[in-house]
């Protein structure tokens, strides 16, 4: 087992074949890089027996050997390997050693020698267990006037004392404290350092021709380039970027100028510039960005507060937990971290940057799951990150660039081998991690999940959250909203809501119990439902907990009170025309994929068509004998069944459209999508699968049936004329199936609804009684498409004479004239258009609020 000489960053390990080695930014590896590129736990260096492997241990940006990515590969002596770029990433050169005399393992070269001279020893095999401080004396906080004392049952069980100073003191410094006062970057320092000169353009981008490349999908191949103006200033120029140039949180226009002064930060996908002298400061987000949250509060109408001056400073690359009995404010809490439900007052900070106020730059180093699915399960796994990934890269990112990205995240989370299964087919916690991937795709530093263990069994509970677990480690800070308590003890700090919205424990998860003197959570729990009015938020203040872990914060003034929001004039990652098309691709997926769906719907118009033919008529639509009159009035009947069959095929392809993918919608509208073309899509595809629907009940509808001697338009062929009545009248009747669907909390209430709007129409046809000429009536029938659609259709077929009503009082909307005709249709379509208008208001309901203003 030959031993091996590993050379990365000018420093020399000799490997000893008897263990393996880690390599990444953990401090606790074995071989420490402090390069963004690199994951926290990005490869691993081992003897497999024959050879030295080395393996990937799912890192963000890969390992390379002779340029080509490797999830795992022998090496040997001559090899070479990048990490994190396959050009100039960390480069390991790898040369042959005889064993090493000490056996000590790999150790930088020099470092035996250094630590023998001062006198190191090695630790022995097995050292005592270190002694627990002793337990402190109990406390209590005062009982609050008209407030029941809480009384814990265990009276002899004392709280264990929080960290003791020493310990704390040797601990790395909080992103609390961090916050206090801290420059924009906080602590951290330049990824990199570029030299401005005022005689030359500086070009930035993701294309290798650019002066200063930005390796990242979020980023276009020419983003934004610097210039220097006459008085030697600086300006940056967008160049027409997907995803925007921002100054200190705010859109520079597309395609725009601003200029650029020595304290602005320039934000361009997830690196920051700030001019120091004639250099530019580079800051590239790898997760090691603090976040806090200070003095939150939420208020609804009323006066109500259902969050009450909530504060917490979330360690850096780190997983916390969130829990609490319903009620407490998790949810809101959730919506007020991540921007979607601003806090009225108090301030969310990124990385010392107010979220509210920057959250259109912001916004794309955020990942949120929520508790539902934010994934159409009828879709493919690899087919659904696609589409995803269409939606939010550049739209000049290549497709082979997608698909490197999409293998990745696939690899990372242990899902390529469900690549080609449907969602559906998946268990809930592999449905979990399809989520969670759809938002790495992005590479987000921050990752908020509720209730991503909602239904799961214990055995994925666990799974998740080691999935979590490792997440954070591997440079991401995670944050959990969570009912289940099983494995609390993966997380790195729990936040305890109280009722009422306020914090009852902010700390490390195992001495969360002892805090509350209690055992079990469950007994924790009843406490909380039990002592509703106690203040468990004084309690909490008065501990020496909240002086260790939360004080610092707290003691903050917030930099804002009743938050006044600016509008999150959010950029497109797509162009508007290409987001249709990728939204419309999508849907016709989704649609095909639902055999089920698509067989009803070809069904459906077909029965009612055939319905139609069961009215007995020796005439059909056409006129009767010739006689005096002329009369009949079957054909009223048919024309009625035709339109109100029309009105619910039509609705009924909508009314779940959005309410089923309500929480898809939300989530891409906060990544950049366009509501319009979103709305655009849905008119497009299920107009088309109406008009289709259309087809079918006039054809079956109007076949056996005599039709009128002429037409209107169409002299020779008035049945044309009549069928687009019908598909009009489907296509109108769909947009009050969106709004139905927009309006309403729940898929199970559109039925109803649904029902209702059919009879209705079947109401205001006005062939059941004469409406034309009552007040009120009359008015409200022309706000009913079937109205319309029986009107234009009476009008080819002369109803006035098939059906009269009063001698002399003929309905003026179905004179048998071409102009009434040419009416009739406008307004039937000028209807449905009014009526998309209102869906697209509706749909502003279920944005991130900080988009609405």
């Amino acid at each position: 087992m030959p031993e091996l000489v590993l050379e990365l960053n000018g420093r020399t390990w000799t490997l000893d074949p008897s263990r393996s080695y880690s390599v990444g930014r953990d401090p606790q590896g074995d071989m420490v890089l402090d390069d963004a590129r690199v994951s926290w736990r990005h490869a691993t260096v081992r003897w497999a027996g024959r050879g030295w492997l080395i393996e990937d241990q799912g890192s963000t940006n890969g390992t390379y050997v002779q340029g080509r990515r490797i999830h795992q590969m022998e090496i040997g002596p001559g090899s070479t390997v990048h990490l994190g770029n396959a050009t100039d990433g960390p480069r390991v050169t790898l040369s042959a050693a005889a064993p090493a005399a000490d056996g000590h393992g790999a150790q930088p070269a020099g470092a035996r020698q250094q630590q023998a001279a001062q006198g190191w020893q090695a630790p022995p095999a097995q050292q005592p267990p270190a002694q627990q401080p002793p337990a402190q004396q109990g406390w209590q906080a005062p009982p609050q006037d008209g407030q029941p004392p809480y009384v814990p049952p265990q009276q002899d069980r004392q709280p264990q004392q929080a960290v003791p100073p020493q310990r704390a003191q040797q601990s790395p410094q909080r992103p609390a404290q961090q916050a206090a006062g801290a420059p924009v970057h906080g602590d951290r320092s330049p990824t990199t350092f570029h030299r401005l000169d005022t005689g030359r353009v500086m070009r930035i981008g993701r294309a290798l021709e650019n002066e200063l490349v930005v390796s990242d999908l979020q980023v276009s191949r020419h983003h934004a380039e610097f210039r220097a103006t006459p008085d030697g200033r600086f300006e940056i120029h967008d160049l027409g970027s997907h995803n925007g140039t921002y100054i200190n949180g705010q859109p520079v226009p597309k395609s725009g100028k601003a200029p650029v002064g020595p304290n602005d930060i320039i934000g361009v996908g997830h690196s920051t510039f700030r001019m120091v002298g004639d250099r530019l400061e580079e800051f590239v987000d790898t997760g090691e960005v603090s976040f806090s949250a200070r003095h939150l509060t939420v208020t609804v109408d009323g006066g109500k507060q259902i969050l009450k001056d909530v504060s917490f400073g979330v360690p850096e690359k780190s997983l916390i937990a969130v829990i609490g009995p319903s009620g407490s404010g998790k949810s809101t809490l959730l919506k007020a971290l991540t921007g979607y439900r601003p806090a009225n007052q108090g301030d969310v900070l990124y990385d010392n940057r107010n979220l509210y106020k920057q959250f259109a730059e912001l916004r794309q180093r955020i990942g949120l799951v929520p508790q539902d699915d934010i994934l159409h399960k009828e879709l493919t796994v690899q087919k659904a990150l696609r589409y995803a990934a269409k939606l939010r890269f550049p739209g000049d990112t290549a497709e082979a660039e997608r698909e490197a990205r999409i293998d990745e995240v696939l690899h990372e989370l242990k899902l390529h081998v469900h690549k080609d299964k449907k969602v559906t087919s998946l268990s809930g916690g592999q449905r979990k991690r399809v989520s969670v991937a759809l938002e790495l795709l992005t590479k987000p530093s921050l990752i908020f999940l509720d209730e991503p263990t909602s239904g799961l069994d214990p055995g994925m509970d666990r799974d998740v959250m080691q999935l979590l677990r490792g997440l954070a480690d591997d440079g991401r800070t995670v944050l959990v909203v969570t009912h289940s308590v099983a494995e609390l003890a993966l997380c790195d700090k729990l936040l305890v809501m109280a009722p009422g919205g306020g914090v009852a424990y902010f700390g490390p998860p195992a001495e969360a119990l002892n805090f509350f003197q209690y055992d079990t959570w469950a007994d924790v729990f009843s406490a909380f439902e039990n002592y509703r009015d106690y203040d468990w938020m004084g309690r909490w203040r008065g501990s020496p907990h909240y002086q260790m872990y939360a004080a610092d914060i707290d003691a903050v003034a917030p930099q804002s009170v009743n938050v006044q929001v600016p509008p999150a004039r959010i950029q497109k990652s797509q162009s508007w025309g290409s987001q249709l098309w990728t939204l419309m691709r999508r849907y016709v997926s989704v649609l095909a994929s639902d055999r089920g769906f698509l067989g009803l719907m070809l069904i459906l118009p077909a029965v009612l068509g055939v319905v139609s033919m069961l009215i007995p008529s020796d005439y059909g639509l056409g006129y009767g004998p010739m006689n005096k009159n002329r009369t009949n009035r079957d054909a009223s009947t048919i024309m009625l069944i035709l339109a109100v069959g029309m009105c619910f095929s039509g609705a009924a392809n909508s009314v779940r459209e959005l309410i089923k993918e309500r929480v898809i919608y939300e989530r891409e509208r906060a990544t950049g999508l366009s509501r319009s073309a979103y709305l655009m899509s849905k008119v497009i595809v299920l107009g088309v699968v109406t008009a289709v629907q259309g087809v079918i009940i006039a054809a079956i509808g109007f076949s056996t049936r005599n039709m009128p001697t002429e037409g209107l338009i169409v002299a020779k062929a008035p049945a044309v004329e009549m069928a687009l009545a019908i598909i009009a009248l489907g296509f109108t009747s769909m947009m009050f199936g969106l709004i139905i669907s927009a309006l309403v909390k729940t898929a199970e209430k559109t039925m109803p609804l649904l029902v209702m709007f059919a009879i209705v129409q079947v109401v205001f046809t006005g062939v059941l009684f004469q409406l034309f000429d009552t007040p009120g009536v009359a008015q409200f029938a022309w706000l009913m498409p079937s109205r319309w659609a029986v009107a234009a259709m009476g009008a080819t077929a002369d109803m006035n004479t098939l059906l009269p009503w009063e001698p002399g009082n003929p309905d003026p909307l179905w004179k048998h004239h071409t102009g009434v005709y040419v009416m009739d249709m406008i307004i039937l379509i000028s209807l449905g258009i009014g009526l998309a208008f209102v869906v697209a208001r509706l749909l502003r309901r279920h944005e991130p609020e900080v988009m609405r203003k």
